[in-house]
């Protein structure tokens, strides 16, 4: 197996030309599911795909979290038919078609590194950790579009504390799920896999980092990074790594996938600032899908009262 290893490629690079280009048409697309959303009204279910159900059909007991955002949550046809998950292929449509016989069972993580108690747990473990909750997030992605999902989980830090961090875990480090014959999309990608991601401990153990199972009622789709994953609304959607299979605590900051791709593009924090443009286009404004209109990008992700005092006397033009 060869996989094209260029440190200096960036996300254009993988990136199909006409998605990244062709603006026009994603917003004429974005318009018509807006309006199909007004004709829904809040059953935001009505819009979408009929086959849904091959992607998640178990419902999920949670309550109502505490960090909820009172924004128009975004149509679920179109977070699970407008996706990034390059193992299942570059498009935004492909890991949906891609990802239907992904295999998500049996299941389990690794958690390893500088704990006191390392092993594997399964999914059926992780969901008695801690009582599930639903958290509507907002989501932005670096492409400058933008979502907001009801996702399902609790936070991180439940389960890292069980674990017993020692001293030396600055760090914690996350990797996904990666088989080429159930992903052979991603020979194409130009990415090195597994997909790999960090958060400093101090981000890992913030509340608001959630350990995500589920969105809408329901599991995970496997486009959206059935069966757990990480959700960090303050951060680009790329650092809300899915399909996790090793949680790693270390002393060391941990590399990341597109900071390894390209690193002047894409920062270890990647905190959402609207005020550091990404060298080939500006994060002033967004898209948010289901609408036509673009608005204006929220430093944080309009998190800041919960998170902007981790980051007290950080230059965040330099570390971004």
């Amino acid at each position: 197996m060869l996989i094209r290893r260029n440190r200096e490629l960036s996300y254009a690079n993988v990136t199909p030309k006409g998605v990244y280009t062709n603006r026009r048409k994603f917003l004429r697309d974005m318009g018509m599911a807006g309006a199909a959303a007004a004709i829904a009204g809040e059953k935001i279910l009505s819009i979408a795909s009929p086959n849904l159900t091959a992607y998640a059909t178990t419902k999920l007991n949670f309550v109502k979290g505490k960090f909820n955002t009172d924004e128009k949550i975004t149509p679920i046809n179109d977070v699970t038919h407008y996706n990034n998950f390059y193992e299942f292929g570059t498009d935004k449509s492909d890991p949906a078609k891609n990802s239907q016989n992904f295999r998500t069972t049996p299941w389990t993580v690794s958690v390893e590194g500088e704990v006191k108690t390392p092993r594997k747990f399964s999914m059926d473990e992780i969901l008695k950790v801690a009582p599930l909750e639903e958290r509507i997030y907002r989501h932005r992605c670096v492409e400058r579009w933008s979502i907001v999902v009801p996702w399902i989980g609790y936070s991180l830090s439940s389960i890292l504390k069980l674990f017993e961090p020692t001293p030396k875990a600055k760090y914690v480090a996350f990797q996904s799920y990666y088989d080429l014959g159930q992903m052979p999309q991603s020979r194409h990608t130009g990415l090195d896999y597994p997909y790999v991601e960090g958060l400093r401990m101090d981000e890992a153990m913030h509340p608001l980092t959630l350990l995500c199972v589920g969105m809408y009622g329901e599991t995970l789709p496997n486009q959206d990074g059935a069966p757990v994953r990480i959700v960090v609304p303050w951060k680009y959607g790329y650092k809300s790594i899915k399909s996790i299979v090793k949680i790693k605590f270390q002393e060391k900051e941990p590399p990341t996938t597109w900071n390894l791709t390209a690193s002047n593009e894409y920062g270890f924090y990647s905190n959402v600032n609207p005020n550091v443009d990404h060298p080939r286009w500006s994060q002033a404004t967004e898209h948010r899908l289901g609408e036509l209109l673009s608005r204006k990008t929220l430093m944080f992700n309009g998190y800041g009262d919960e998170v902007a005092s981790l980051y007290n006397g950080m230059d965040l033009k330099k570390y971004h």
